[in-house]
């Protein structure tokens, strides 16, 4: 009989596509989505220096456990470890004595990441797990792209939704049936469902181009940003957020070292072509899209050091200044509170990005469980609000 295990939210445009990828004859991957009452039951087990993504992870956790509808005895729970600076590296031995004292001792607790940690906890990695985890990601950057680009401009409600359930159902069954999982198979389904996007029935409105840069969890989580997405459609704006293959890239090519790194040279080049190969795609199609990874990189030279690889890193000032470049000249750099390596790695950089992009606005804003949606809202209003001068670039 195969086990449960508990995926706390991360990737809300990815996780209907990459849970696929967790599913195999022992486990059966289920995506959490408690929200209601999440941070203040991770409050109530934790103490207030740790970062907020931790905080509603670790409620989301207790609260599906708390449930009922989970034997705690089948169940174990998915975590990733970025592996370097982030106190996210240590959420396996910090959210273990959460679980112990509520009574859930038996749940297992894995660990999915590149740096080796956690050893006894990893989560076996197969080359089939993988093939299907990379299809996934590409499908899911292809879609969600696709999506936040068509859905403000649509001219029937809810069609691109309806397009997004249709094509989730078509992929995933690709997924479960190892199908079209060729470097060909996965780059015409990128091709096939762009264009099914691309004639989506427009009508012209004024809208706002935001971009959106900064962690992963307060850029692709709608827990963790408070629905900025829907908040952001709301008032008359397109979002645009880069995707999970250059983060995926990004750790590869910056965490990896010694005879790990020269391993996964392969693997690196391979992901390097498909997403070259899906960035033709979608700009083929008249969608935007940032640079594929290696020529971000070379453009973050320009405003960045490349060095500086922990949390964000420079990966923050390279979408920043390819979403203005992009024509999305006004940035919003969501961070989580407490995240030391992003306050420093990531807002240090906000200064030096507004000088380099004239033209542009960069607002960052912090979320936290000590703040109340007023104050975030009215700094995002901040963005949306202000006139730019006409664009220019040093």
């Amino acid at each position: 009989m195969k086990r449960t295990l508990l995926i706390p939210a991360l990737l809300d445009a990815h996780w209907p596509l990459l849970r696929w990828a967790f599913s195999s004859d022992a486990w059966e991957p289920v995506v959490l989505e408690e929200r209601e009452g999440a941070e203040h039951l991770g409050l109530r087990h934790l103490h207030g220096d740790l970062c907020y993504p931790f905080t509603l992870i670790a409620g989301q956790v207790l609260a599906a456990l708390q449930s009922g509808r989970y034997d705690p005895a089948r169940t174990g729970v998915l975590i990733s470890q970025a592996g370097d600076a982030c106190r996210g590296s240590c959420l396996i031995r910090l959210l273990r004595p959460v679980l112990d004292r509520a009574g859930f001792g038996q749940v297992a607790l894995l660990s999915l990441n590149v740096r080796d940690l956690e050893r006894d906890a990893a989560l076996p990695v197969s080359f089939s797990m993988a093939r299907r985890a990379l299809a996934a990601a590409l499908w899911g950057d292809a879609l969600m792209l696709a999506a936040r680009q068509t859905r403000p401009y649509e001219a029937a409600p809810g069609s691109t939704d309806r397009l997004i359930r249709v094509w989730t159902e078509t992929l995933s069954a690709d997924l479960r049936e190892n199908r079209n999982l060729s470097s060909a198979g996965i780059l015409r389904r990128c091709r096939e469902l762009t264009a099914d996007f691309r004639a989506v029935e427009r009508v012209p409105r004024p809208v706002q181009k935001i971009a959106v840069v900064g962690d992963l969890y307060t850029k692709y989580c709608r827990l963790g940003n408070w629905d900025l997405e829907q908040f952001l459609e709301r008032h008359g704006c397109e979002m645009a957020v880069n995707g999970i293959t250059w983060h995926f890239l990004y750790y590869l090519d910056t965490h990896l070292t010694g005879p790990l790194r020269r391993a996964a040279k392969p693997l690196l080049r391979h992901i390097r072509g498909l997403q070259a190969g899906l960035c033709r795609i979608l700009a083929e199609a008249g969608f935007a899209v940032l640079p594929p990874y290696r020529e971000l990189k070379a453009l973050a030279v320009e405003y960045s050091c490349t060095g500086s690889s922990l949390g964000s890193g420079w990966l923050l000032a390279g979408e920043a200044a390819g979403w203005v470049r992009a024509g999305y000249r006004k940035v919003l750099a969501a961070l989580p509170f407490g995240c030391l390596p992003g306050h420093i790695y990531g807002r240090g950089q906000y200064a030096a990005l507004q000088r380099r992009l004239p033209g542009s606005l960069i607002v960052g804003v912090d979320y936290d469980a000590s703040l109340r949606e007023g104050t975030v809202e009215s700094r995002i209003r901040m963005l949306l609000d202000t006139e730019l001068p006409p664009a220019g670039f040093r």
